[in-house]
This record gives C-alpha cells, sequence and structure tokens, in this order.
C-alpha cells in the first residue's frame, strides 16, 4: 500500500505562507529592539554623561601621564593607593550588604 499524497501547495500559497512568516520575524525583531533600548537606556544615559566630559578626562588622563612618566615613583605609590582604595569600597559594599 502506497501512502496518499498531500497536494502540494501552490506556488502562490507558499509565497503567501513566506510573506506571513517574514512579518512575523519583522514584529519580533521590532519587539525585541524595543525591549532592548528600554534595558539599556541607562547605561546608554550614563555613556552620554560621561561623554559630556570627554575633553577634560582625556586633557586631565594627559597631565597624569607626563607627571607620572616624568617620576615613577609616584606611579607605585598612586596604584597602591588606588588598591586601598578599591578594599575599602568592597570591604564598605559588603557591610552595607549585611546590614539591609
Amino acid at each position: 500500500m502506497h501512502a496518499e499524497r498531500l497536494p502540494r501547495p501552490s506556488r502562490a500559497e507558499q509565497k503567501a505562507a513566506l510573506e506571513a512568516r517574514i512579518e512575523q520575524q519583522r514584529v519580533d525583531i521590532l519587539v525585541t529592539a524595543g525591549r532592548l533600548r528600554t534595558a539599556s537606556q541607562r547605561l546608554d544615559d550614563g555613556w552620554h554623561a560621561l561623554m559630556c566630559y570627554k575633553t577634560p578626562l582625556v586633557a586631565s588622563a594627559g597631565l597624569v601621564a607626563l607627571s607620572l612618566s616624568r617620576h615613577p615613583g609616584r606611579l607605585w605609590r598612586l596604584l597602591r593607593r588606588a588598591r586601598r582604595a578599591a578594599t575599602t569600597a568592597l570591604l564598605l559594599k559588603r557591610g552595607w550588604r549585611l546590614l539591609r
């Protein structure tokens, strides 16, 4: 016994099905893009705020680099202080979490 073959959809039906599928994919992409935009809004706002100070930050970094290149010992002192500051910040953050 041979299995009965289903009639093959016409070319117009195939085209309509593909167009419907593409349209649904477009809608899905638009929804996902909106969610992404909403989720990244705070990050984008922070980046734009930081970019307002781009020139002063670059100039300051250049001055610091120039100063540190002339006096390399200051670099090590600065790194030690930065490490202590980072450690202190982490401890305070953990302590704050414990207290909440």
